[in-house]
């Protein structure tokens, strides 16, 4: 199944990823959201682990990718310094485990998931956004 997320940040004027289009195996069309984020890690572990480990000397970016990165605000050349590749069973459950500390939050068609039980449904035109959400440090003396 195809779908489309996006990645937001608050305070961040532009998306850290707009409306990218996943093609995720397996997915039920009534995912409840632990499914739906263990299918999203794993395919972001796989296409991770699938870069090659590339050593450019001289590393450029032309002028089309430069068009393209100047309006994320964020210039970069892909490389993987990373040797190891990731462990998609760790990767989950840190997923998890960061949905359930409230490190960040899920919507569905703007329609916030609260409950990792939740179930919800998904088509073509279903947008998931994933808020990372940044606590401030302080106490209330």
């Amino acid at each position: 199944m195809q779908i489309t997320i996006s990645v937001k940040q608050p305070g961040r004027k532009h998306a850290l990823i707009d409306r990218q289009m996943l093609e995720i195996a397996d997915l039920p069309d009534h995912p409840s959201l632990r499914e739906l984020l263990l299918a999203v890690v794993a395919q972001q572990v796989a296409d991770y682990n699938s870069k090659p480990l590339e050593k450019n000397l001289l590393p450029f970016l032309s002028s089309g990718e430069v068009a393209d990165l100047v309006t994320t605000g964020k210039a970069g050349f892909g490389s993987i310094y990373n040797e190891h590749k990731a462990d998609r069973e760790k990767a989950q459950e840190t997923a998890l485990q960061a949905f359930a500390d409230g490190l960040f939050a899920v919507f569905i068609d703007d329609e916030e998931i609260k409950k990792i039980t939740d179930h919800f449904s998904l088509n073509s035109h279903t947008v998931i956004t994933f808020v990372r959400l940044t606590f401030l440090a302080g106490s209330i003396w």
